[in-house]
């Protein structure tokens, strides 16, 4: 769940809505309904409800092109903020006169609703070429137990932020590079750094767990925290620990803002602190950074995605194809872009002048060639405990990799048993 704010979080900091795009702006006020209606026409208004936890701007952006297009069609799409929207999809999921038609929200939770028996698979109501431009790490986040629930429309994933004032040279191509130039510009006792990061937060490890082959938990809900693989990664990741502020997302934030680090691996979110703090900001993509295997760096991604409840599907089954198809247009990807820095889903946004000049968004991109969907399974909210438990034993402890590796596998067991 804490992991879902930094996603909440992406480009709710970052709306700007001032550039080209479709229709006017919005404000942000809680429980706002966002809605743009339809040319007046005869016959039948088709209203589609989508329940949503981000921000107002955002779904403005992504009402105001869809309405634009869909106006001729008699149908208006409607946002509707709810907060705790997982709660509120539990008790009216099967609610057809209370509960929405749609709703969009980060792709971990996925695995929680399906099980619920609430949604319809997506391609029940669209067909697969409607999703054939969206880029496929955004695909297969919406994807459970072989069946494609969701349809992505934009994503998040760490990055490599430096300030240009203070990092001295090229920034390195490998991690091995990196840690020597680690080394070279960090005085821990004097509290300034070359880079820092959450260095004991599984989030922010992931990149180097998944790109060392190893995993968390697999798509069958199988610890990975004792494989090989995961230790390998974990015995890497603690000599550039040592060389990381030990703090948590507050500290290494202000180091960073405040003058005192480099560089830090952080997303999206971080970007109106670091204006306000007026750093000039430079941006790599995680992926070019090279491990000793050879590999780029696997962040995980959390996809924003739009899911549809069975009972519309069944009923609205028309008019929501139709409301898919538009969101999944380049035309709302660029939209939502250059209005408010959203990475998004559609390959072909990113031919867009602005959007390839926006080196956020295409550094994500990039990133997204190595990033693996954060899992949607149900058994990942456990597993945030025993993993970090396992990497601030090995990185603040000192305790033994193999002794720990058991310690946290079990732990990790033991709390999935307890979920059945």
């Amino acid at each position: 769940m804490k992991k879902r704010v930094l996603s909440l979080l992406l480009c709710t900091a970052m709306t700007i809505g001032t550039l080209s795009g479709c229709g006017k702006e919005a404000g942000n006020d809680e429980g706002k309904t966002t809605e743009v209606l339809g040319n007046d026409a005869e016959g039948e208004m088709t209203e589609v409800k989508i329940w949503h936890d981000g921000d107002e701007n955002i779904m403005q952006t992504i009402a105001d092109c869809a309405n634009e297009k869909l106006a001729e069609d008699n149908i208006k799409v409607t946002f509707e903020k709810k907060s705790g929207l997982t709660d509120q999809l539990q008790l009216y999921g099967n609610d057809e006169s209370n509960g929405p038609d749609m709703y969009l929200y980060a792709h971990d939770s996925l695995g929680t609703f399906a099980e619920m028996g609430i949604l319809a698979p997506i391609t029940d109501v669209i067909s697969e070429d409607v999703m054939e431009d969206l880029l496929p790490m955004t695909v297969e986040a919406g994807n459970y137990k072989d069946t494609q629930y969701l349809m992505p429309v934009y994503y998040e994933t760490l990055l490599f932020m430096y300030n240009k004032a203070k990092w001295e040279g090229d920034v390195p191509e490998t991690t091995d590079e990196l840690y020597d130039y680690m080394v070279a510009h960090t005085d821990v006792d004097a509290g300034t750094y070359a880079l820092v990061n959450q260095h004991s937060t599984a989030y922010n490890v992931a990149p180097v767990i998944n790109g060392f082959g190893g995993y968390i938990i697999d798509k069958d809900a199988n610890p990975g925290l004792n494989t090989q693989e995961t230790k390998d990664a974990i015995a890497y990741n603690k000599k550039f620990a040592a060389l990381e502020a030990d703090g948590d997302y507050n500290t290494v934030t202000a180091l960073f803002n405040e003058g005192q680090a480099a560089a830090i691996i952080g997303g999206p979110w971080l970007v109106s602190g670091i204006k306000a703090a007026g750093i000039d900001l430079g941006i790599k993509s995680l992926a070019d950074f090279k491990l000793p295997n050879g590999n780029g760096l696997a962040p995980y991604s959390g996809v924003q995605s739009i899911g549809v409840l069975k009972y519309a599907a069944e009923n609205k089954k028309e008019a929501i194809a139709k409301v898919l198809e538009t969101i999944a247009s380049p035309e709302v990807g660029i939209a939502l872009a250059n209005k408010s820095n959203c990475a998004p889903a559609n390959s072909k946004a990113y031919d867009d002048a602005d959007v390839a000049a926006n080196e956020m968004i295409m550094a994500m991109k990039a990133t997204a060639e190595t990033a693996q969907p954060m899992p949607n399974i149900p058994q990942m909210s456990v597993m945030w405990g025993p993993a970090e438990a396992f990497l601030a034993a090995v990185n603040k402890s000192g305790e033994d990799i193999d002794t720990a590796a058991e310690t946290y596998q079990q732990e990790a067991l033991d709390a999935i048993a307890d979920m059945q």
